[in-house]
C-alpha cells in the first residue's frame, strides 16, 4: 500500500536563505556538487519497484501498442487514461512544433514533465495542464530548448513503457516515474535515488504557436489550503480561448519545504502559502527524496477548485497506486474486449488493437462527480442524474466513422454522447457544435456536424429527445442574423444563391458541400420535431452541392458571386486565392472535393454523366500524379494518386465503386489502404489520428464494411482483413465476421452469406447487423465483377436505391 496522504498545512513553507539549488548534495567540506544530469543518471541507482504483470488483452486479442501514432504526424500520446476519461496523464517532450500538438513526439530526446490533459491526434494543440516535474540537482524553472536539454529542467530518458492505463519511464536524474489514472484523477509514483530531490509544479507550461498573441495565460494561482491540499487554477487563451482548469493535489510524503514562484520566476517571500499571476510555479523539496516512493494524486475540474477537490476525494481516497493501475487495466480489457480478431499477421492484430484503443479516447469526460460542467454558454450547469457532459468533439472528422463505430460496439456510450450534444446545441449561441473544447466552441473546420451524429443515432434507434435540439438547429439553418464563427460563414449567401461564392468567403467550395450534408441531416431532425415544411426546405437545399461541381469538366470548382467559374482551372490547386492564406477548399483540392458528397451519391453520379463516367473519374482520382502545390497544408497526406487517405474529406471514396456496380474495385483499394497506410510503428498512422477517426476507419474497414453516409444507417462492404472477427453486442449477442483462408493474396470478395443464407447485396443495414449473427465472406485472389453489380444490390443513398 502507498503511504497515507499528508496534510500540506504541516509543510514548513518558507523562503530558504540558501541560494536557489542549495538543496543539492554537498561534498564533505560543504561545497555544492556540480553534477550534470548525465552524471546523476550514471552514478545513482534507481530504487527497485516490483513490476505488475503487463496489460494483456483477453483470449486471442492482441495488446495495443500505445506508441502507434506518436511519431510522424499521428499526434497521439502514450500516457495513461481511461476510456473517454477526463484525465490524460502523459509525458510532454515539446510544445513549440506542429508535430507535438499532443505534447509528445516519439524520437524527441528529452521529457519536460508529465501533464494531466492531452489531445489525441488533433491538428491544433492545446491542454497540457498542470505539469509535474520530478528531478534532482539545482532548481530550474524553465524547460530549456529541445536541442539543449541541459539548459533547463528537461531530462533525457530511457526504459519507456506504455500500456492501457499505465506509463513508466526512467529519467536521467535517476527518478523512475510511473503514471496511472482514474477517470478524473491522475496518479504519479516517483521513486528517487537516495538523497535530495524536488518536484516542480509548472502552471506556465502550455502549447505554444507562432500565431499566438499574448497573454496566453492571463490568470493563474497556486496555494496550500488550510487542510493541506495544494490547489491551483489558470485561464488559458490558446485554441479554446478563455478555458479554465482547476486542480487539487495531495502527496503521500510531507515535503521538507515548499517555494512559490510568480511571474518572471520571482521567488515569493518567506512564509508565502500562495502565489497569483500569469505564469506561476511551485517547488516541493525533499531532503531525502529516495527514502520512499512519492505518490502524487491530482484531481482536475473545469468548473472550480471545489470541483477538483470533490473529484480527488471521490476517486483518490481509497486504494493505492498498484490497485488503481490494476483497475485501469481491467477497465481497458473490458472496453477493448468489444472486438476480437483472428488471422492476419501479428502486426495487423496489434494495429487493430491499437486503432480500437485510439477510438476510445475522445470525446472526453467533462462533468465533475457532482454533475457540474461548463456549458458552451460559459455558464455552470448540472447534468441530470445518471448523465455526463463531454468535451473534445472533433466532429468534422469523427462523424464519418468513429461515431458510427460506437453505435455498434458501445451504443450506451452513444446514448450518453447524444444527450450531451443535444444539451450543447441548446446552450450554445452557435447552435449545434462542430469542435467544442473545454466549454468553448472553437468553430474549427466547416459546418455544424453534431447534426449528422444526432441524425445517425436517431436512424439507428438510439433513444433521445432529438426534438429538443431542433430550435438550435433551425436557428443555425435559417436565422442569418445569428452569430457565426469561421465554420458557418456565408450561410445567407448559401441559402439565397445556392452556394457560397469564392470571392466572398474562404473555403467556399467545401462550405457549400458540407452545409449541404448538414442540411440533409438536419432535415431528419426537423421531421422528428414535426417541422415538415422546414424538413422539405432543408431536403431541397441539401442539393446545393451541385452548384459547385461543374458538370462540363466533372470537378468541384470555385464559383464567384456573379455565377462564373474560376478559370483557368487546375484541380490540383487549392483555389484561386486572392490572398496567400485564402483557399477554396477545406484541407483539400479540386480532386478531393469533387467526391465530398456522401448523402446523394446517385445524384452525383448522374450530375457527372452516369455510371461509366463516374467510375472512370474514380479510377482517375486513384491514378493521377500525386503532386500537390507548395502551399498545400500538411494535412493532405497519404496520397494514392490524388486520393488523400491521411485526411478526412475523401475517406469514404474507395467505397463509392459499389454505387456503380463495381465493388471489386472497392475491395482492392480498401485492402491496399489497410496494408499501406497503417503500421505497427510510431509513424503508423499516415496523418493526424484526429481524435480516433483515422483509427476508426481502419477498425471498420478491417471488419469488412464502412458507413459512406452515416445518416443512411447502412454499411458498404469492403475487404475484411482478418479470417475471423467477433464483435460483442448488447444483450449478450455477437456479430461474427468470417473470411476463411483470408490473407494478403485474397483481397476480393466473391460471395457473401448472412446467417447461412446467400447475400447478394454489396451492403448491409445497421438494423440487421446489430441483431447479431454470422457474416461470411468468400475471399479470392481474383475479383468477381458480378457480385453487387445488379441495380437492386447497390447501396441506398439519399433514401433510395438506383432505379
Amino acid at each position: 500500500m502507498d503511504p497515507p496522504l499528508v496534510r500540506l498545512d504541516q509543510w514548513p513553507v518558507r523562503r530558504t536563505d540558501r541560494p536557489r539549488g542549495a538543496h543539492a548534495p554537498r561534498d564533505p567540506e560543504g561545497r555544492f556538487l556540480m553534477f550534470t544530469r548525465r552524471t546523476l543518471l550514471a552514478t545513482t541507482a534507481t530504487v527497485a519497484v516490483a513490476p505488475l504483470p503487463a496489460f494483456a488483452a483477453r483470449g486471442p486479442r492482441a495488446a495495443p501498442n500505445l506508441f502507434v501514432g506518436t511519431g510522424g504526424d499521428g499526434h497521439t500520446y502514450p500516457g495513461a487514461t481511461l476510456p473517454f476519461g477526463m484525465v490524460q496523464l502523459s509525458p510532454d517532450t515539446d510544445v513549440a512544433r506542429w508535430a507535438t500538438c499532443s505534447g509528445y513526439h516519439h524520437g524527441d530526446s528529452s521529457i519536460m514533465g508529465f501533464s494531466h490533459t492531452h489531445l489525441s491526434g488533433t491538428g491544433i494543440g492545446d491542454m497540457l495542464d498542470v505539469l509535474v516535474v520530478p528531478t534532482r540537482g539545482s532548481v530550474q524553472l524553465q524547460p530549456g530548448p529541445l536541442d539543449n536539454p541541459d539548459a533547463g529542467y528537461r531530462q533525457r530518458y530511457s526504459d519507456e513503457q506504455a500500456e492501457p492505463g499505465y506509463y513508466r519511464v526512467a529519467l536521467e536524474s535517476g527518478v523512475r516515474a510511473e503514471l496511472t489514472v482514474t477517470e478524473r484523477t491522475g496518479w504519479h509514483r516517483y521513486t528517487f535515488p537516495k538523497g535530495a530531490g524536488h518536484i516542480l509544479i509548472d502552471l506556465a507550461h502550455m502549447v505554444m504557436d507562432k500565431w499566438d498573441s499574448p497573454p496566453l495565460i492571463d490568470d493563474s494561482s497556486l496555494r496550500v489550503d488550510r487542510d493541506g491540499v495544494l490547489t491551483g487554477s489558470r485561464r488559458v487563451h490558446r485554441w479554446a480561448k478563455g478555458r479554465r482548469i482547476h486542480f487539487a493535489m495531495q502527496l503521500s510524503r510531507r515535503p521538507d519545504r515548499i517555494a512559490f514562484y510568480g511571474d518572471d520566476d520571482a521567488e515569493q517571500p518567506k512564509g508565502a502559502t500562495q502565489v497569483a499571476g500569469k505564469r506561476v510555479k511551485a517547488v516541493l523539496f525533499y531532503d531525502d527524496a529516495g527514502a520512499a516512493p512519492i505518490v502524487v494524486r491530482c484531481g482536475i475540474s473545469a468548473v472550480d477548485v471545489a470541483g477538483a477537490r470533490a473529484n480527488l476525494n471521490a476517486e483518490a481516497g481509497r486504494g493505492d497506486f498498484d490497485g488503481v493501475r490494476r483497475a485501469a487495466a481491467r477497465r481497458w480489457a473490458e472496453t477493448l474486449g468489444a472486438v476480437a480478431v483472428e488471422g492476419g499477421t501479428p502486426d495487423q492484430r496489434t494495429i487493430m488493437a491499437s486503432a480500437l484503443y485510439h477510438t476510445m479516447l475522445a470525446p472526453t469526460l467533462f462533468s465533475d462527480v457532482d454533475g457540474r460542467y461548463i456549458g458552451l454558454d460559459r455558464q455552470v450547469h448540472t447534468v441530470p442524474a445518471g448523465q455526463r457532459a463531454y468535451s473534445t468533439y472533433s466532429l468534422w472528422d469523427t462523424y464519418r466513422a468513429l461515431h458510427p463505430l460506437l453505435t455498434i460496439v458501445a451504443p450506451d456510450r452513444v446514448k450518453s454522447l447524444v444527450d450531451d450534444l443535444i444539451r450543447q446545441t441548446q446552450q450554445s449561441a452557435y447552435g449545434p457544435p462542430v469542435w467544442p473544447l473545454e466549454g468553448v466552441e472553437t468553430g474549427t473546420m466547416m459546418g455544424w456536424h453534431a447534426v449528422p451524429v444526432l441524425a445517425e443515432a436517431h436512424a439507428k434507434g438510439i433513444p433521445a429527445d432529438y426534438a429538443a435540439a431542433w430550435p438550435g438547429i433551425r436557428k443555425r439553418s435559417f436565422d442569418f442574423s445569428a452569430p457565426d464563427l469561421d465554420n458557418s460563414k456565408g450561410r445567407d449567401l448559401y441559402d439565397a444563391k445556392g452556394y457560397v461564392p469564392a470571392d466572398k468567403w474562404f473555403e467556399s467550395v467545401s462550405r457549400t458541400q458540407e452545409y449541404a450534408y448538414d442540411d440533409w441531416a438536419s432535415s431528419k431532425i426537423a421531421g422528428v420535431a414535426g417541422a415538415e415544411a422546414d424538413a422539405a426546405r432543408l431536403l431541397k437545399r441539401s442539393g446545393n452541392w451541385r452548384n459547385v461541381i461543374d458538370p462540363s469538366i466533372g470537378f468541384a470548382r470555385p464559383r464567384f458571386d456573379d455565377g462564373s467559374w474560376w478559370t483557368p482551372y487546375d484541380p490540383v490547386q487549392l483555389g484561386h486565392m486572392p490572398k496567400p492564406w485564402w483557399r477554396d477548399y477545406t484541407e483539400a483540392n479540386g480532386w478531393q472535393a469533387t467526391f465530398l458528397n456522401q448523402h446523394d451519391v446517385y445524384g452525383l453520379i448522374a450530375h457527372m454523366g452516369g455510371d461509366a463516367r463516374f467510375e472512370a473519374k474514380l479510377d482517375a482520382l486513384f491514378t493521377a500524379p500525386s503532386t500537390l502545390p507548395k502551399n498545400a497544408p500538411p494535412d493532405i497526406s497519404g496520397l494514392v494518386g490524388q486520393y488523400a487517405h491521411g485526411n478526412e474529406p475523401d475517406q469514404h471514396v474507395a467505397y463509392l465503386y459499389a454505387y456503380v456496380g463495381a465493388p471489386w474495385k472497392t475491395q482492392k483499394m480498401v485492402r491496399r489502404l489497410c496494408t499501406e497506410m497503417y503500421k505497427n510503428d510510431p509513424d503508423g498512422v499516415i496523418g493526424n489520428d484526429d481524435c480516433g477517426q483515422m483509427s476508426a476507419w481502419f477498425v471498420m474497414s478491417a471488419l469488412g464494411f464502412y458507413p459512406v453516409d452515416p445518416v443512411e444507417a447502412v454499411y458498404v462492404f469492403g475487404s475484411p482483413l482478418f479470417e475471423r472477427a467477433t464483435v460483442a453486442l448488447p444483450g449478450g449477442k455477437r456479430l461474427v465476421i468470417e473470411a476463411p483462408g483470408n490473407g494478403d493474396a485474397t483481397p476480393y470478395v466473391t460471395a457473401v452469406t448472412w446467417n447461412g443464407r446467400p447475400w447478394t447485396k454489396s451492403w448491409i443495414a445497421h438494423a440487421d447487423l446489430v441483431k447479431g449473427g454470422t457474416l461470411r465472406f468468400t475471399m479470392s485472389a481474383t475479383p468477381n465483377p458480378a457480385f453487387g453489380r445488379a441495380m437492386a444490390d447497390r447501396p441506398p443513398s439519399f433514401g433510395r436505391v438506383p432505379a
